[in-house]
């Protein structure tokens, strides 16, 4: 069995920045592009699917679509990963799956962007119904990529060192590939004047961006030869049984409800950035993308010192740590405003503002980006530790089951996020009519406020319950 060179660590990390690519399209736009902002609307973008909490009078119709689409894909990754832990291809377990579900993949990201009707009587309910589907398609393709792909990180790391290493090279990747996606407002921005539609350049830059992920999606299933690393052999158990053993590992159970109360806050927290740059800070909309990329390129600056800190305190205080930080910069965040009458403005590459939305929106993002490195590091490592030490004390090879029963709490958690956030939205937001006569939606921002301090208080949660996890069980220290 061959030990992972740096060189190869590396190219199965770019398939990451693929997936991450297109994960940060849908993370970051989705909910913005079908519920727009009083802004976005007055820039030109168009209203395609029925807005407010029109389903039961609690939810939104991007919110009701976005949950079901996160529970799918939470109920398909138990189901992905059993028929990856049991496949016999010759190019061994993962590889395949990574090779047949990359194109689809691509396809479905860029026709969640593409509801076809006009925005006009029945054109609304059709464009939802179009919206519903391809979010459901686009949740199975990624499930079908990342599960056997997570499951091969920790199959293709044998120590804890490599394992770190693996970690922190598909994290940065991650990150890299998730700002990526926040470039969006500054190339259709730049694309709109040229094709003469803020949809149809929104549209162009998300297959640019599409393709790109493919092409890095392709580069690990030809660069990594699974069996030259891998020596497990396909596992035997069915679904629900492999499942029910997986969640049987106390420590893993603790960690996994941890980390729903951090994926529900942080969904809530990245589906209302748009928002809360243009809504409570009111800035141009190009200030979504700047903050976002300095956030990401902040974050990667303390990739060397987290691990370095790690290796002497371990990873259960550094995550505890991140959660209390992220904590504080939600909070933070619900009482963020915009500029003071009068007051001065400075021109800036990405539009006017005053010096103190400049300060507010710096320290969010500033105090943003060590908790954003820590959790892009740590609990990817953590699942990997929990499966190995499940590994010992068993004698069962169930990594790809561990990994999807993490991303299974993940996804209900961020389903009950969009849920939460698009129904907060909501609070303060009314119909005026305007003295020509036209009715207008005004928001006062409070909803996004609230959401935001619900971020906090979620993020707080998950701190206390990670409290309880025994690291030093999970990597055999426990008498050390």
């Amino acid at each position: 069995m061959k030990q992972l060179s740096k060189a190869k660590i590396w190219l199965f990390a770019i398939g990451q920045f693929g997936w991450a690519l297109m994960s940060g399209l849908i993370g970051s736009w989705l909910v913005s592009f079908y519920e727009p902002s009083d802004e976005a609307i007055q820039a030109g973008q168009p209203v395609l699917i029925p807005q407010g909490r029109v389903l039961f009078g609690v939810l939104t119709v991007i919110g009701g679509i976005t949950a079901l689409g996160r529970i799918f894909d939470a109920v398909t990754d138990p189901l992905v990963a059993s028929l990856s832990d049991n496949c016999k291809s010759k190019r061994g377990r993962r590889i395949p799956f990574l090779a047949w579900s990359a194109v689809p993949f691509a396809i479905t990201t860029l026709l969640v962007f593409c509801a076809p009707f006009s925005p006009e009587g029945s054109g609304l309910v059709l464009n939802s119904v179009w919206l519903c589907i391809m979010v459901l398609a686009y949740y199975f393709c990624i499930t079908l990529y990342c599960t056997p792909y997570t499951a091969l990180y920790s199959e293709i790391t044998h120590t804890e060192s490599e394992r770190m290493l693996a970690s922190s090279a598909i994290s940065l990747t991650f990150i890299v590939g998730f700002a990526m996606g926040y470039l969006g407002p500054i190339v259709w921005g730049a694309l709109t004047p040229v094709v003469g539609s803020r949809v149809t350049a929104i549209r162009l830059t998300f297959g640019i961006f599409a393709l790109i992920a493919l092409v890095c999606m392709y580069v690990p299933v030809f660069a990594i030869k699974e069996s030259d690393y891998v020596t497990t052999q396909p596992a035997q158990a069915n679904m629900f049984e492999s499942l029910g053993k997986t969640f049987k590992n106390k420590s893993f159970r603790i960690f996994v409800g941890s980390d729903v109360f951090y994926w529900i806050g942080l969904t809530m927290f990245q589906t209302g950035i748009p928002y809360f740059v243009s809504s409570l800070l009111k800035l141009p909309e190009a200030f979504q993308s700047m903050f976002l990329v300095l956030m990401t390129a902040l974050s990667l600056v303390f990739y060397v010192p987290i691990n370095l800190v790690t290796a002497k305190v371990g990873k259960k205080k550094m995550v505890i740590f991140a959660f209390a930080l992220f904590t504080a910069v939600f909070a933070f965040t619900a009482f963020t405003h915009g500029s003071a009458e009068n007051a001065r403005l400075l021109s800036t590459p990405f539009g006017e503002a005053t010096l103190g939305q400049l300060v507010q929106g710096l320290i969010m993002i500033v105090c943003g980006s060590l908790p954003m490195a820590i959790f892009g590091i740590l609990p990817q490592a953590m699942v990997a530790d929990c499966a190995e030490y499940d590994s010992r004390e068993t004698g069962e090879s169930r990594q790809g089951m561990f990994f999807a029963a993490r991303t299974f709490c993940m996804k209900m958690g961020q389903a009950l996020a969009m849920v939460i956030f698009t129904s907060l939205a909501t609070v303060g937001r009314h119909a005026v009519i305007g003295s020509d006569g036209v009715e207008r939606i005004v928001n006062s921002g409070s909803g996004y406020r609230v959401a935001a301090m619900a971020a906090a208080v979620l993020c707080a949660l998950g701190g206390i319950i990670l409290m309880f996890y025994n690291e030093k069980k999970v990597l055999g220290k426990e008498n050390t």
